[in-house]
Order: C-alpha cells, then structure tokens, then sequence
C-alpha cells in the first residue's frame, strides 16, 4: 500500500495503473474508520483492481458551530485498516493541497440540498459537493463508493454525476448496523453509555415505519407521529426531523406509495446522528 500526500503523486500512481488496464476505484472518506467504511472498500476491492481510498477532514462541509476541530483523526489505525483491507492508495492530502487558494468555485446541487439535512447544515451540501468533484477530477476513478445511511449525500452526489456527466459511476452500499440496530458512525464514539443506548430508538422508529407501511398504512403523518412517540422517550434525544420522502426529489409524500425513504436525525449530547430506511409498499 502506497500513501500520496500530494495531487500529483496521487495522480502517478492512477495513472500508472490505468496504463495497465486496471478499473480504478474511490472510497471517499474523512477518516476514523470503522466497519462500515471496510464494507465500502471490501465492495470497492471485490469490483475493481486499484483501489484509492481518500483521508480528508473536508473543512468547507462543517459550519462554524460544528465539530471540525473535535472530530476523531486516528491516522494510524485508519492506516492499519486500510492496509490488511487491500487498499492501493490512500490518498491524505493537506487543507492546503486540496484548497490551495481562497475558494471561488463551488459545486452547488440545488433543490435536492435544501431538504432534510439542508434545513439545518445550510453550507454542508455544497462543502460535500464541491470536494467530491475535486476528489473526482484527481482520481478519476471508475466507480466512487458510498453508503446508504448518508443517504441524501449519496443522491445528491448522484445528481452532480449525472448532470455534469462525469465519466464514473456510483454505487450506494447497504447501511451498517451494531447488533442492536444503531447505524455504524464515527459520531457514535461521542456518546456516553447512556447516550449510547438511547441511541438505539433511532433505528426502531424506522422499524416502526416499516411495520406500519407492511400493515397497509398508507397516511404518512399517523406513521410519522408513531416515530416521534419512539424518538422522544429518552429525555437525551432531541428530534431534528422525521421525514418520509420520494427517494429521487427527496420531496415529503403525503400518503404512502411506491418506494420512500423513511429519514430521521437527532442530536443526543454532543452527536448528531442520521439514519434511514429505502421501502417499496408497491401501488
């Protein structure tokens, strides 16, 4: 395993591998790596031939009250990880590198980013955007690998694909769960065992939603108040939003039909935690 600081050398290394023909591979990260992300670059090894994972605390994605300072760096276990994973490259370039300058060019994805965690992270989406085609334009990799408990990140991402026809593909892999439900975060490790175990509301309330759903309800509002009743028993979680969506707008629905994406987010101390549900009631 190679590791490339530098735009340049990271673009060698590409380089020299597609020289040979192989498919070439992206894992796009921040770091504090944990099983989910391994999930993203077994599907990445197992798909491609060279794979690059990037380690990057994107700063253009936090607002000025969130954890960028705080958030988790274990360099060398992201290393280790990486290294028995398979991994090629891993690519940590600097703030600097990535933004050598003041930035004046930004990915901006509209009407997709005003939702959901649009509402309450106003700078985030064009932040995620903006380095996601940056990381693109560097690796130009085949496939870029996502997964799906970001998953309006992974939608929006897939729009700026689309419409600027960048020549790669996307590809969304399933949620990771503890064996209690919570969605594998990095921003679990900010929760005290309490917190930890409140946490765990997250994913019955989508339980509970789908339950519903599978019993023929088709009014969106009585399955979101059931979600709520789940989210609000532990006096730490404070409920951001419940949102029951068409999983391509991203647009509320008002009774159920087809496929949705059943959202939440909370924030439990000093973690805000998201999760989701993609379900097709059919007709």
């Amino acid at each position: 395993m190679q590791i490339a600081k530098t735009i340049e050398s990271v673009r060698a290394l590409v380089k020299a591998a597609c020289n040979q023909g192989k498919k070439i591979a992206l894992v796009p990260t921040m770091g504090a790596l944990h099983i989910a992300h391994i999930s993203l670059i077994e599907a990445a090894v197992k798909k491609c031939d060279f794979v690059v994972v990037s380690i990057f605390v994107n700063p253009t994605q936090f607002s000025p009250n969130e954890d960028l300072e705080k958030y988790p760096r274990p360099i060398d276990a992201d290393l280790d990880i990486c290294r028995k994973a398979g991994v090629d490259v891993v690519f940590m370039p600097t703030v600097k590198e990535m933004y050598a300058a003041e930035n004046l060019t930004w990915v901006n994805v509209e009407k997709l980013t005003e939702l959901l965690c649009g509402q309450f992270r106003p700078v985030h989406f064009r932040g995620v955007t903006t380095v996601c085609a940056k990381l693109f334009n560097i690796v130009t990799p085949d496939f870029a690998f996502f997964g799906q408990k970001d998953a309006q990140q992974a939608i929006v991402v897939k729009r700026m694909v689309a419409d600027l026809n960048m020549p790669l593909e996307i590809v969304v892999c399933p949620t990771i769960r503890e064996p209690d439900g919570l969605a594998v975060s990095s921003r679990n490790r900010y929760l005290t065992e309490q917190q930890r175990k409140d946490a765990t509301c997250i994913y019955k309330s989508l339980q509970k939603c789908q339950q519903m759903i599978n019993a023929g309800i088709k009014d969106t509002q009585k399955i979101v108040t059931q979600m709520c009743e789940i989210l609000s028993r532990p006096s730490s979680v404070e409920v951001e939003y419940i949102s029951i969506v068409d999983p391509e707008t991203l647009q509320s629905v008002d009774r159920i039909a087809g496929k949705i994406l059943a959202a939440v987010a909370v924030r439990i101390g000093q973690a805000r935690l998201i999760d989701n549900i993609l379900l097709d009631a059919g007709e």
